[in-house]
């Protein structure tokens, strides 16, 4: 009774100051195709979109950890987005949060907004008036949501392939972006994409919880593009992780994460920047003959990485050792040849 009151008291003034555009304020043509989901397993939420329209990231997905997820596209009004976390996070389920924006909306004929909270819980919305062919499929935990597309066909493809995926949330995401560019996608062509991935309990550090949150702007094949740079992620991901390692104490954890990410992409994604810290990590704990061949590979791809190992010492991430520095720089040159 308490929760339900505290919730009526947020949620009144909140629709109250809801600032949707009026019949006649110019509308933002945001018509794509979207997926919002949550991870039964993990918890995770996320959203993934593409459109033919420049920089589509910072309109359609919105995400906050703990909270939901939303796509909000077609003529689209970005306010969905924080009005929708905003009233999943006093208690709304996902389904209430949309109703209730949605009858506030004097242009909800134009709007498609898909949301799904914490508990899994999924809405989705398609105005009558959005331009064909438009439509939605609410699955367990997602919902994929379409406009403008060059086929009825797209939207019930993305559930497919989302249902049948392997793997974590981001991948699963962007097999259901292919899917629909697999039944022509945007009648229009490509532009921009996004995804954005959340945890799925709220730690208080946004700059923790938000594990995924890359955008394409504009690219011939944004989908693509956006596979490319989820990869190039999980391999900084585990650079991350060798840092944190490192800075702990823990060297021999931290040399597994760096060779995890030297094995997710090549040397080149990362400028070697992924074999140059193994390659440190090993000389540090005294293991030179086997960093060398690492520091080789980061040498090969930028030879300015000589000079950083020059400059390691005084940060403490290597020895003050004249002699070790030089006879580092000089085999990983020699390694290089």
């Amino acid at each position: 009774m308490r929760a339900s009151l505290i919730s009526t008291m947020v949620l009144s003034p909140l629709l109250a100051t809801t600032s949707f555009a009026q019949p006649d304020s110019p509308l933002r043509p945001i018509t794509t195709y979207s997926i919002v989901a949550r991870d039964s397993v993990t918890g995770q939420l996320g959203v993934a979109v593409q459109s033919h329209w420049f920089s589509v990231g910072p309109i359609v997905p919105w995400a906050e950890a703990g909270v939901g997820a939303v796509a909000t596209q077609s003529f689209a009004e970005p306010a969905y987005g924080p009005l929708g976390l905003e009233l999943m996070r006093v208690g709304r389920s996902a389904p209430e949060a949309l109703k209730a924006l949605v009858s506030t909306d004097a242009d909800e004929a134009v709007r498609q907004v898909a949301m799904v909270d914490t508990q899994g819980r999924v809405a989705a919305h398609t105005g009558g008036r959005c331009i064909q062919a438009a439509g939605h499929h609410v699955g367990n935990h997602y919902s994929v949501q379409a406009n403008l597309m060059e086929s009825s066909t797209v939207w019930e493809a993305m559930a497919q392939a989302y249902e049948s995926a392997q793997g974590d949330l981001a991948e699963r995401l962007l097999v259901a972006l292919e899917a629909a560019e697999g039944e022509g996608g945007d009648l229009r062509g490509r532009q921009s994409a996004a995804i954005l991935i959340v945890s799925g309990e709220n730690s208080g550090k946004p700059w923790v919880d938000r594990l995924f949150d890359l955008r394409v702007e504009d690219h011939p094949d944004p989908v693509a593009e956006l596979r490319r740079l989820v990869q190039l992620q999980r391999a900084y991901i585990k650079l991350n992780e060798g840092d944190e390692l490192w800075t702990k104490g823990n060297v021999e954890e931290a040399m597994e994460a760096y060779r995890q990410a030297t094995n997710i992409v090549p040397d080149q994604a990362t400028n070697g920047e992924a074999p140059f810290w193994v390659g440190v990590t090993l000389a540090a704990s005294g293991q030179v003959d086997e960093a060398i061949p690492y520091l080789a590979r980061a040498y090969q791809q930028d030879t300015r990485w000589a000079e950083l190992v020059t400059r390691l010492p005084n940060s403490g991430l290597l020895p003050k050792d004249q002699k070790l520095i030089d006879d580092l720089v000089r085999r990983m040159k020699k390694g290089s040849e």
